[in-house]
C-alpha cells in the first residue's frame, strides 16, 4: 500500500507555493504584468467593484502600463477596442501611448478612436491630467483633427454626450473644414454663424422637425430629439429609424412613450430583436441581451420572448467540448454586485453572478450532459436541465447562492467521488479567501493543491478559470493544462475553443493580445 502521508508530501512539492494574496486577503498567484494588464483591458470597467474602486484600479493600470513595452500596450489598446469593444480602456491607453511612443499612437488611433464616444474620452482623459498631462498636445491634436475628416452626417451623428462636447472638442483643437459642408457643420456645433445652404441634408431635415416644419423623424440618434416636444408617432418613428444596439437599450424608453400601445410596433420590434441577420451585423454580446432581460420586466411578453429568441442565436458561437465537461458558477456573496462596478447614477442591474450564470448556462446549452456545481463556502445542490432556455438557467443560478468564496470546493467535492472530466471550468470573480490554508502547509493555493489531485486521476484534464472582474492575482498558474482569462465577452468562448483543442499560446490570455497585428 502506497504510504499516503509521503504522497502528500510529494505533491505538495509539486504545487507552486502562493506568492502574493488577493484582494480579499487570500492566498493567490501574482500574474506577470503582460498578464495582468491583458487581464485588466479584458474586464476594465474602471468603476467600483465590489473589492477594488476605480482609482485603485486605474492606479494599477497606470503602474502596469510603466512596466510594459509600447508595442504590446498599442496591442492591447486594439484588441480590446475590436475585440472587446471596450470604450474607457483603450482610450486610456490611447492616452497613456501619446507620451510613451507617439508613433504607435498615430499607427493605430483610427482603429481604436473610431467613433464620437471614443474621441471623447481621449480628450476627456488627456484633459484630466491621470496620464501626466493636461493639454493635448501635438500629436494627439493632430490626431483629433484628422479624425474630422470624416463624413459630414458621421461627424453630426457622433455628436451626442457633453463633457466634452463635440463643440468644446472642436474649439481645442481647430480642425481645418475639408468641405463647404463640414465648415458649414463646424460652425453649427460650435454656435457660430452658419451658411444654412451648405449645412447637410440631416441637419436641415433636423432642423425643421425641430421646429415642426415637417412630420419625418430624422435618422439621427434619438438622443438628439429627447429633448424635443415628441409625441407617441414620433417614438414610434425613432424605433423605425434607431439601430439594432439602440432597440435593445431602450425598450423602457419605447414602452413609457406608448408605442407598444400599438400592436404592429410590438411585432415589428420583436421581429427586429429576433432577425438573425442583424444580431450577427451588431456583434451582439450574450450579456447584453442579458441587461435587456434584466431590464425589461413590464414590456409586452412578444418582446421579452424575442430577446430569449435572440440569446439562442448568439450563443451560436459558444464551444462544444469533446468528451466531459464540468461547469463551476461561483455564487458567493462578492458576486451580487455589479458586473461594471457601482457609478453614481448609472450603476447596471447586471451583477456578476447573473454573468456567470449565463456563462455557464450557455456552455450547458451546447453541452446538454455538462455537470453544474456552483459553489461559495461550499458546493450548492442544484440540478439544471440542458434543454432549458439559457435564461431560465441563468435565472435558476442567479436566485441563489451568498457566503464566501472556496474555489477549491468543486474541485475537492470531483476528487472526493472520485471523479472523472476532461474539461472543468469556473467561472467566478477569483477571490477565494474561505480555504486559503491549503492542505500543505499553506504552500500552494487550495484550488491548485485540488487541482494537482484532480490530473494525478485525470491526466489530459484541462482547467478553464474565467475571471469576469479585474484582478492582478490568479487562483491557479498559467501551464499547458491551465487556462486562466479575463472577460465576459464572446472572445471568451473562441479562446476556450482554442484551449480546448490545443492551440492556445503558454502565455495565454497575454499571448492572443500579443498576437493583434499592428499593420
Amino acid at each position: 500500500m502506497a504510504n499516503k502521508s509521503l504522497f502528500r508530501s510529494i505533491l505538495g512539492k509539486l504545487v507552486p507555493s502562493f506568492d502574493s494574496v488577493n484582494e480579499a486577503g487570500g492566498a493567490a498567484y501574482a500574474r506577470s504584468p503582460r498578464q495582468a494588464l491583458a487581464q485588466y483591458a479584458a474586464t476594465g470597467c474602471l468603476n467600483m467593484t465590489f473589492y477594488a474602486t476605480a482609482e485603485e484600479q486605474l492606479d494599477t493600470v497606470m503602474k502596469l502600463s510603466g512596466e510594459i513595452d509600447a508595442e504590446f500596450l498599442a496591442k492591447t489598446a486594439v484588441y480590446c477596442r475590436e475585440r472587446g469593444h471596450m470604450k474607457d480602456m483603450p482610450a486610456l491607453l490611447c492616452a497613456i501611448l501619446s507620451k510613451k511612443d507617439g508613433a504607435l499612437l498615430k499607427r493605430i488611433f483610427s482603429r481604436v478612436i473610431d467613433n464620437g464616444k471614443m474621441l471623447r474620452n481621449f480628450v476627456q482623459i488627456l484633459r484630466s491630467g491621470v496620464t501626466g498631462r493636461k493639454s493635448l498636445g501635438s500629436l494627439p491634436k493632430k490626431l483629433v483633427q484628422n479624425w474630422f475628416d470624416r463624413t459630414p452626417d458621421d461627424i453630426f451623428k457622433s455628436s451626442v454626450g457633453q463633457s466634452p462636447s463635440m463643440g468644446d472638442i472642436l474649439k481645442m483643437t481647430h480642425p481645418k473644414p475639408v468641405s463647404p459642408a463640414h465648415e458649414a457643420l463646424f460652425a453649427y456645433l460650435i454656435d457660430k454663424p452658419v451658411k444654412e445652404e451648405n449645412l447637410p441634408e440631416l441637419i436641415t431635415k433636423f432642423e425643421a422637425f425641430k421646429k415642426k416644419r415637417t412630420s419625418e423623424v430624422p435618422a439621427v440618434p434619438f438622443q438628439l430629439l429627447t429633448a424635443l416636444d415628441l409625441q407617441t408617432e414620433d417614438w414610434k418613428g425613432i424605433a423605425r429609424n434607431i439601430g439594432w444596439h439602440g432597440l435593445r437599450m431602450n425598450l423602457n424608453t419605447f414602452q413609457r412613450h406608448d408605442v407598444f400601445s400599438d400592436p404592429e410596433m410590438i411585432d415589428y420590434i420583436a421581429k427586429r430583436l429576433s432577425d438573425e441577420t442583424e444580431i450577427s451585423k451588431a456583434r451582439v454580446f450574450p450579456y447584453q441581451l442579458l441587461s435587456a432581460f434584466i431590464n425589461t420586466e413590464k414590456v409586452p411578453l412578444q418582446i421579452r420572448e424575442a430577446l430569449q429568441d435572440a440569446m439562442e442565436i448568439s450563443i451560436n458561437n459558444v464551444p462544444r467540448i469533446d468528451g466531459d465537461l464540468v461547469l463551476c458558477p461561483d455564487v458567493s456573496g462578492s458576486m451580487r454586485s455589479p458586473v461594471t462596478g457601482y457609478r453614481a447614477g448609472a450603476t447596471t442591474k447586471v451583477r456578476c453572478i447573473d454573468v456567470a450564470g449565463l456563462l455557464s448556462a450557455a456552455f450547458l446549452r451546447r453541452n446538454k450532459t455538462a455537470r453544474v456545481i456552483p459553489f461559495e463556502q461550499k458546493v450548492v445542490d442544484l440540478v439544471l436541465n440542458g434543454r432549458d432556455t439559457v435564461m431560465t438557467n441563468a435565472e435558476k443560478l442567479a436566485k441563489i447562492g451568498g457566503g464566501g468564496t472556496s474555489c477549491s470546493a468543486p474541485l475537492s467535492l470531483l476528487n472526493s467521488q472520485k471523479a472523472r472530466a476532461d474539461m472543468v471550468i469556473y467561472v467566478s470573480d477569483n477571490e477565494s479567501w474561505a480555504d486559503s490554508k491549503g492542505r500543505f502547509g499553506g504552500r500552494g493555493t487550495a484550488m491548485m493543491e485540488q487541482w494537482s489531485i484532480f490530473k494525478a486521476r485525470n491526466p489530459k484534464a484541462k482547467l478553464v478559470c474565467i475571471d469576469i472582474t479585474p484582478s492582478a492575482t490568479i487562483q491557479t498558474v498559467d501551464r499547458d493544462d491551465i487556462l486562466n482569462v479575463g472577460g465576459f465577452s464572446d472572445s471568451v468562448f473562441e479562446l476556450i475553443q482554442l484551449f480546448s483543442t490545443g492551440k492556445m499560446h503558454p502565455e495565454h490570455w497575454a499571448g492572443v493580445v500579443d498576437a493583434v497585428s499592428l499593420n
